[in-house]
């Protein structure tokens, strides 16, 4: 009988024992998918294994771009926060903060009490819910529109049209409102020439929460559309050739595409807008204020500079920005829940 040879590494079970250090075998050191294996050998490192002293230099150039604004964050936004204590205080400029005499709730008790505060508050919340039904909806809708355009020309015209009067300040806007609608704008001029009553709607109080809407909605409508249009830029085009080949129509494909697409970003412009709705604009109101009286455009804010700075008693202003501070707070939380409840993230995710 011819002997026969038997290789042993073809015998199942003794491939180990035959080439007990063969690379590539399973069990080896350099094997794949076992620990120091060339998928594991090749991994970068961790960043949580870098020491400080590498991350400091990796990110040296992010973080000094970032200077600049902890600064302006640190000086005009954290720092005033010790002023706060004056809300407690007969404040004295004289003597400061430490010396004054504390006086506790005295100036909230005084606060409450006062009809003119109160006055103050709902002006201010009636501003602040005309302009988020009348203001708000605009950018969404302007940024709808010029997603529609096709020519690129034109919808940069368009664009940039919209979002110069954004620079403009308040003094110069509520000039240009004057010279259109105020007493002797092109507005009353034409009136008078076809024989009918003019209307100075700049002094008229009836109307002045509409009149100074509308001056927002023209200063800042075309700033309010970036963040939308940045929305519209992220949906996936083959979602509107797929509704397109199937027989969708614009409408439908906005009502079913567009409008989900931008529902998450829409919630939190409406969540951030509501925690800034208390700010109708001081320096807006400054300027219109003595031409339809306090009555119909004293807010928090000029109540605060008026009735606090302007009668030396800072303490009694401060109190005012404080009871401000904390609406705003309650407001900024409540739509957020209000968010979380028809499911989206808000400001933050559960």
């Amino acid at each position: 009988m011819a002997a026969v040879t038997t290789n042993s590494a073809d015998v199942p079970g003794r491939a180990e024992e035959a080439a007990p250090g063969l690379p590539g075998l399973p069990g080896h050191p350099g094997a794949p998918g076992t620990p120091g294996g060339p998928e594991q050998s090749l991994r970068p490192p961790s960043p949580r294994r870098l020491n400080r002293r590498i991350r400091l230099r990796r990110d040296r150039s992010l973080l000094l771009m970032t200077v600049p604004v902890v600064v302006l964050l640190l000086v005009f936004n954290y720092l005033p926060l010790f002023g706060t204590v004056t809300a407690f205080e007969y404040y004295d400029p004289i003597v400061g903060v430490v010396n004054s005499e504390w006086i506790g709730l005295e100036n909230f008790r005084q606060l409450l009490g006062d009809p003119l505060f109160w006055g103050s508050v709902w002006n201010t919340l009636e501003l602040a819910a005309v302009q988020l039904v009348l203001f708000f909806p605009v950018p969404v809708a302007l940024a709808l529109l010029l997603n529609s355009v096709l020519s690129p020309r034109i919808r940069s015209f368009v664009q940039s049209v919209t979002l110069i009067p954004h620079f403009f300040s308040w003094v110069l806007v509520i000039t240009l409102f004057q010279q259109m609608i105020g007493g002797a704008g092109l507005l009353n001029q034409f009136l008078r020439q076809h024989d009918m009553t003019p209307w100075n709607i700049m002094t008229d109080p009836s109307v002045f929460k509409l009149l100074v809407t509308s001056q927002v909605i023209w200063k800042d409508a075309g700033w309010g559309i970036i963040v939308f249009l940045a929305a519209l830029a992220a949906i996936d085009e083959n979602l509107y050739e797929a509704a397109a080949m199937d027989g969708a129509g614009r409408w439908r494909r906005m009502w079913h595409i567009t409008l989900p697409g931008l529902r998450g970003v829409i919630v939190l412009m409406l969540v951030l807008r509501l925690g800034n709705v208390l700010n109708v604009g001081f320096e807006q109101l400054l300027i219109q204020r003595y031409a339809v009286g306090h009555d119909a455009a004293d807010v928090l804010d000029t109540f605060s500079y008026f009735y606090g700075i302007g009668t030396n008693n800072y303490g009694y202003g401060a109190a005012a920005g404080i009871f401000k501070s904390v609406i705003s707070l309650l407001l900024i939380y409540g739509a957020n829940k209000l968010a979380h409840s028809f499911g989206e993230d808000g400001l933050y995710r559960k």
